[in-house]
């Protein structure tokens, strides 16, 4: 997510990562509830990526993907202002800082009895629309979903490659440098790999 928000190719990154370790409660797993309210040692891994001009933070603790006690957060910053989870702000020229949302348009809630889905997100007009709209499909469904059409259609020869070979082998040598610079405490620069030809 990272490099695509960035819009970063396969240029060098120095990645400078650290870990720490904490009691976390942690009531949720793959298999759903534990029932174990009794803390245990979680790692939260903190990197900066620097790809020079554009820059992120990778901040991820043991099965966050599970866990509900750890927020979704995200920040986005550009040179006229930022996203901030759900809120843009930015300059809008002259003396004028505009804050706006990005809204969820979700069905099912309140008076809306058309059953539980995503219909679209917002922001000053659509800007995404789901395109399985009365499926009632999870966010992840929804993405992998796409995935998984775009791949077909790529296979037929009827589109571009949804998620290229290439990209997903300079995403992994960037999660590969955070392991590796967490584990000696040592910054670490990637190269320009073959791939990226």
């Amino acid at each position: 997510m990272i490099r695509g928000l960035l819009r970063v190719g396969f240029e060098p990154v120095k990645v400078a990562a650290s870990c720490f370790t904490a009691p976390l409660v942690d009531p949720l797993n793959r298999t759903g509830w534990t029932g174990n309210d009794t803390p245990k040692e979680a790692t939260t891994t903190l990197a900066t990526l620097d790809f020079g001009g554009a820059s992120g933070l990778y901040d991820f603790t043991d099965n966050q993907w599970h866990n509900q006690l750890r927020l979704r957060r995200i920040v986005i910053r550009g040179s006229h202002g930022e996203i901030a989870d759900d809120m843009v702000v930015r300059l809008a020229g002259g003396r004028t800082i505009l804050k706006s949302f990005l809204t969820r348009s979700q069905l099912g809630y309140d008076l809306n009895l058309d059953g539980y889905d995503t219909e679209h997100i917002s922001f000053e007009g659509v800007l995404y629309r789901n395109p399985y709209l009365g499926l009632r499909l999870m966010d992840e469904e929804i993405a992998l979903t796409s995935l998984l059409i775009a791949t077909g259609t790529w296979a037929r020869g009827d589109g571009p490659p949804p998620y290229p070979l290439a990209q997903g082998c300079q995403d992994h040598l960037i999660g590969l440098a955070i392991e590796e610079s967490a584990a000696t405490g040592v910054p670490i620069v990637t190269g320009v790999e073959p791939w990226s030809r």
